[in-house]
């Protein structure tokens, strides 16, 4: 049995991970349906890859997955006639 045709493949997007444990052909046609459909930012990854994003992924209060924080900027120099 060759990889491609374990169920050990899944689908990701900009929305998250769309289907796991799929065989490469149906993770191929997933991927048509979904840019039929418009979705973006698509790809084929294991289903292990898959679920180690899916544990990095903390959602917000409104279920969508939340910005990194950003960093403290530092203080602007004052200004002195010198510069």
């Amino acid at each position: 049995m060759s990889e491609l045709d374990e169920k050990r493949w899944a689908v990701v997007s900009e929305r998250g991970c769309e289907a796991a444990r799929l065989t490469y052909g149906e993770a191929d046609a997933l991927m048509r349906r979904l840019k039929g459909e418009r979705v973006h930012g698509t790809c084929v990854i294991t289903s292990e890859a898959a679920a180690r994003l899916a544990a990095n992924a903390a959602p917000s209060a409104n279920g969508r997955q939340s910005a990194p924080p950003k960093k403290a900027r530092a203080p602007r120099r004052k200004k002195t006639s010198s510069d």
